[in-house]
């Protein structure tokens, strides 16, 4: 395949799971009547979804940003992790355990802090 068409191809990815993630986790009701319309409706079961869209929406638009490929693994995964520490946050009366948003947030804090230090790295030509 050509450089062309998976760039291409990277960029309908970006579009697909940033809309659908964003829509999810934004709007979960209004995705579940329209595109997931498995019973029962489940608030947070939509904001998980969006949050690890939008992390695959982030990796794709951090691979087409051509950057080395811990910074976009990273990258991808710190912004599905926060996104699910946030949906935690705003869930955390249906369920779950108490910890869940401190330890979801303490790992991504770890995660963000880890893609910070591998993007100044690769910014300055050291080794990732």
């Amino acid at each position: 395949m050509s450089r062309r068409l998976t760039v291409i191809a990277a960029a309908v990815g970006l579009v697909a799971f940033g809309l659908t993630g964003v829509w999810a986790f934004f709007a979960p009701h209004s995705f579940f009547d329209t595109v997931a319309t498995y019973p029962p409706y489940n608030r947070h079961l939509f904001h998980d979804l969006g949050a690890f869209n939008l992390g695959l929406a982030a990796t794709l638009a951090l691979g087409l940003g051509r950057w080395r490929g811990l910074v976009v693994g990273l990258g991808g995964g710190s912004v599905a992790a926060v996104m699910h520490a946030v949906a935690h946050w705003l869930d955390r009366n249906q369920g779950g355990r108490s910890s869940d948003p401190w330890l979801l947030s303490l790992f991504a804090l770890v995660l963000v802090a880890a893609t910070m230090v591998a993007w100044q790295q690769d910014r300055t030509g050291r080794p990732a």
